[in-house]
């Protein structure tokens, strides 16, 4: 396998609720050392693939989010751009511009979109992503005295990171028509499966995501092990998840819950993770 080129340490520029980044740790000892193609259909903030992009030869990059997907591409594509809108808006972030930007929902310009989001993600409550019903960004401001909106290094490394990433608009169930070999290495993040009815977020977005299309996910990952191909995946650890991925290897990690709206009620929670290989 010919040696995956080296690119500068880069780290997510998305604040994202179910991030990996504190959990990379844990995670570990359990991905593969090398491989050709890096697949992830749930992409969110990114944190495993910069991670493991060093690994990698190429990554192939997914959601069904296309607004997601249109800021990884002009971080990729145009960052100086987007570092000069950051700095716009960050001269003149407080309150009611975070109000009116929000309200700009129809912006045509994909860079204008990216910054936007880019802006409403560092100074929203908590850095959490949520649509309403037709797909609008509708999350309060946060009460940050000084965020930090634009770091042009984070951005520029983001950006040579993700020249090696192809980057697409897809659900989790197209991968099985996808080229992929026993080479690669495909990582599944989607919404956990609530394990309380306080512990629920899985509609970040209009699409939301149920019980069956948890289970549809583990009909595409049987598919995937049975062809050989390295899979791993994230989830809750309950008895719905282990029943659906039952025959697997399970390890179970700790992991801080930090979305929950009640304070006494964030601290450590079990996840966990299922791998194919």
């Amino acid at each position: 396998m010919t040696p995956a080129l080296s690119l500068p340490v880069a780290r997510p520029f998305l604040k994202w609720a179910g991030g990996k980044g504190r959990l990379l740790s844990q995670y570990e000892p359990f991905f593969p050392q090398a491989f050709e193609t890096y697949y992830e259909p749930f992409l969110g903030g990114g944190a495993v693939f910069f991670h493991l992009v060093n690994r990698c030869q190429r990554g192939v990059l997914t959601d069904i989010n296309p607004e997601l997907v249109n800021v990884y591409r002009c971080v990729r594509d145009r960052p100086t751009e987007v570092i000069a809108l950051l700095r716009y808006h960050q001269q003149h972030h407080n309150a009611d511009y975070y109000y009116q930007l929000r309200q700009c929902h129809h912006l045509v310009a994909p860079i204008e979109r990216a910054a936007r989001l880019l802006y409403l993600n560092k100074t929203c409550y908590n850095g959490l992503y949520r649509e309403n019903s037709q797909g609008q960004f509708n999350v309060p401001v946060g009460r940050y005295k000084n965020p930090v909106i634009c770091d042009p290094d984070l951005i520029q490394r983001a950006s040579e990171a993700l020249q090696k990433a192809e980057l697409s608009t897809f659900s989790f169930e197209n991968i099985p028509s996808w080229p992929i070999t026993r080479r690669d290495f495909i990582y599944f993040d989607p919404p956990y499966h609530p394990i309380s009815p306080t512990s629920s977020f899985t509609s970040y977005n209009r699409y939301g995501f149920t019980a069956q299309n948890q289970q549809s996910l583990a009909v595409v990952f049987r598919r995937l092990a049975r062809q050989g191909i390295p899979v791993m995946l994230s989830n809750s650890d309950c008895a719905f998840i282990r029943e659906l991925y039952h025959g697997f290897r399970f390890h179970s990690i700790q992991a801080a819950r930090a979305i929950n709206s009640q304070g006494s009620r964030r601290g450590k929670v079990n996840e966990l993770l299922i791998m194919s290989y």
